[in-house]
C-alpha cells in the first residue's frame, strides 16, 4: 500500500510559528553560559532566541511539532577522547539529517587514539547546560568547535539554547566565527 509523501514545508514555516525575539529581550530563556558569552560577542545581534515546549526539545520531536525541516536544524554533540592520560573535549555541530564522524574526523582531529560521545552527567556539568539543550555558543574556553560544512552553508539553522525551553536560530556560517571554532568538510556522515 503507497502512502502520501510528507507535505513539503515551506522554508522558514516552522520558525515562523514560533515566537523569535533577540537574546538580549530573552535572557530568561538561555543558559547563563550562553547568556554570559552572547553578552560581549559582536555577533549576537544576530542570534534569536524562541520559547518552546520542553517536552519537545529532542530534534526529531521539535522538528515534527514546530513544523521545522531536520535540514533547517543542527544538533551539538559533546565528544571526548584520550592522549597521554589528558582528557580532551569538542562540540561537533552537524545537520540534524546527518550524523558526526566521532572515530573518523573527530578523532583526527582531536588527536586522541579513540573519541566517543562524552557521558551525559558530565557533558551537562562541564558546560553549565541541559541535556537535550547543548550549544556551541558559551562553551568552556578552550574546546575547539567543530561546525561540519553543511551547516556553515545552511542558512538559518535552529540550535540548542543551554536550556531545554528554548532555541536560538542564527546563520550556520556565523558558528564557524565562534572562539575555537573550525569548519570541517568531512565532519558530517549521511
Amino acid at each position: 500500500m503507497a502512502t502520501d509523501p510528507e507535505p513539503e514545508v515551506a522554508p522558514d514555516a516552522g520558525t515562523s510559528r514560533l515566537d523569535w525575539q533577540g537574546t538580549a529581550d530573552g535572557g530568561q530563556l538561555l543558559a547563563p553560559p550562553v547568556s554570559a558569552f552572547l553578552a560581549g560577542w559582536p555577533g549576537a545581534e544576530l542570534v534569536s532566541v524562541a520559547e518552546i515546549d520542553p517536552e519537545l526539545a529532542d530534534t526529531a520531536a521539535f522538528c515534527q511539532a514546530y513544523g521545522v525541516l531536520p535540514a533547517e536544524s543542527a544538533n551539538c554533540v559533546v565528544v571526548s577522547g584520550k592522549r597521554g592520560g589528558e582528557v580532551r573535549f569538542a562540540a561537533c555541530v552537524v545537520l540534524a539529517t546527518d550524523r558526526a564522524d566521532v572515530n573518523g574526523a573527530v578523532r583526527r582531529l582531536l588527536d586522541v587514539r579513540k573519541a566517543s560521545f562524552a557521558p551525559m552527567a558530565e557533558a551537562v556539568e562541564l558546560t553549565g547546560m541541559e541535556y537535550g539543550g547543548i550549544t556551541p555558543i558559551g562553551l568552556p574556553a578552550g574546546w575547539p568547535v567543530l561546525v561540519s560544512a553543511e551547516v556553515a552553508a545552511a542558512g538559518p539553522v535552529v540550535i540548542g539554547s543551554g536550556l531545554r525551553r528554548s532555541k536560538l536560530r542564527l546563520d550556520g556560517a556565523l558558528l564557524g566565527t565562534l572562539p575555537g571554532a573550525a569548519v570541517v568538510a568531512e565532519l558530517s556522515q549521511r
